[in-house]
């Protein structure tokens, strides 16, 4: 077991944060990290050195279960009493806008905390009347404010001044009307389901789309947990594996020959040749409990002797999303990037890989 070590590169376009601990470290916060990043487009893990899925990983990736498309949905009814009292104070409720721009359009999302956040432009914001502050990305002249509302605040219920103030705003002053990604996690029976609260919206449920594809001959990167930065002929580091990655979920070709347009990439070094290695994407509406499950799952897969040296987990964030981690404010600029990874280790040691782009805190 080792202390969390944490060091940063930062350039024009990009922050990428990395930090190594063990999974049974008192002080690990590899769980934190998942929850506090609560909007999740796609999970993918790596696995060298194995050809089939296993069973266990098989059944976690079944399981990551529904989440719904609510169209032409009104803010205001996201925070009506009976759906505060039904879903975001018996769960976890999350909520983002559907196909809206960060950058552009208005966007609203509504996060596990019951954090209500909404990104507007100038003139809506104006209109609403409510308070708020001005984006941290758009400039000198503010264009784009964001306005968060508490609904589990003790004050904020019918008899109080604010929130009548909200309702008339949101209902009245300037409707908003969004399609919304929604899903609702909660440990008790169903007792109430989002399908049933919103029968009289046009609802669908939708399931993750979930691949599986073996590759063959895949030169990987040569790791030791404790090099987090790497070593000359001896371990590459978590930057130079977070590049090979990259190369790796987007099926770019690392033989770096003379005839390849495509890409000069090669594999960093030292490296070494698996003969087949596993590769699972999971694209949808993911919740953050689905993916300490699989992250759990990924840890007991090593309670037996296996080839693997290491797991890659990897998870993209929503690139229009108006926050990434926890409530920090998220910007689009070039891409929007705002995801992670995981390495774990045969002996539960991992690194933690955060990346954003430049409109965005530091994870």
């Amino acid at each position: 077991m080792f202390a969390p070590l944490r060091w940063l590169r930062e350039g024009p376009r990009h922050v990428l944060v990395c930090e190594g601990s063990h999974v049974r470290h008192e002080r690990s916060r590899h769980a934190a990290h998942v929850r506090d990043h609560a909007f999740n487009c796609q999970v993918s893990f790596f696995i060298p050195d194995c050809g089939s899925v296993p069973e266990a990983l098989k059944n976690t990736v079944a399981d990551i279960g529904q989440y719904y498309l609510v169209k032409n949905l009104s803010l205001h009814e996201l925070i009506a009493q009976e759906f505060i009292n039904t879903f975001v104070k018996k769960g976890s409720c999350y909520a983002l806008t559907y196909k809206t721009r960060i950058d552009q359009d208005n966007t609203a999302a509504l996060l596990p905390t019951g954090k209500l956040i909404i990104s507007v432009d100038k003139d809506t914001y104006e209109e609403l009347g409510l308070q708020g502050r001005p984006s941290l990305y758009s400039g000198k002249k503010p264009m784009r404010y964001i306005i968060t509302v508490d609904l589990t605040d003790s004050t904020f219920s019918p008899d109080c001044k604010k929130y009548n103030r909200v309702i008339w705003a949101l209902k009245e002053k300037m409707p908003l009307e969004f399609d919304f990604l929604m899903a609702w996690h909660q440990t008790g029976s169903e007792e109430s389901s989002l399908m049933s609260y919103f029968s009289k919206n046009q609802i669908q449920a939708l399931q993750p789309k979930i691949t599986f594809n073996t590759l063959r001959n895949v030169q990987c990167p040569v790791l030791e947990s404790n090099k987090l930065e790497g070593e000359p002929e001896t371990a590459c580091s978590a930057q130079e594996l977070f590049e090979w990655l990259g190369a790796i979920f987007t099926h770019t070709g690392l033989e770096n020959t003379s005839s390849s347009f495509l890409s000069t990439y090669s594999c960093p070094q030292p490296s070494t040749t698996v003969e087949q290695a596993l590769l699972c994407t999971i694209t949808g509406f993911i919740l953050p409990e689905k993916i300490i499950h699989l992250f759990e799952q990924i840890c007991s897969y090593f309670e037996e002797p296996k080839l693997a040296h290491w797991i890659s987990l990897i998870v993209h964030g929503f690139a229009d999303s108006p926050v990434s981690w926890k409530e920090s404010e998220h910007g689009f600029l070039k891409g929007g990037e705002n995801l992670y990874n995981f390495v774990i280790f045969r002996s539960l040691d991992y690194w933690l890989q955060m990346a954003v782009g430049a409109y965005d805190d530091c994870p």
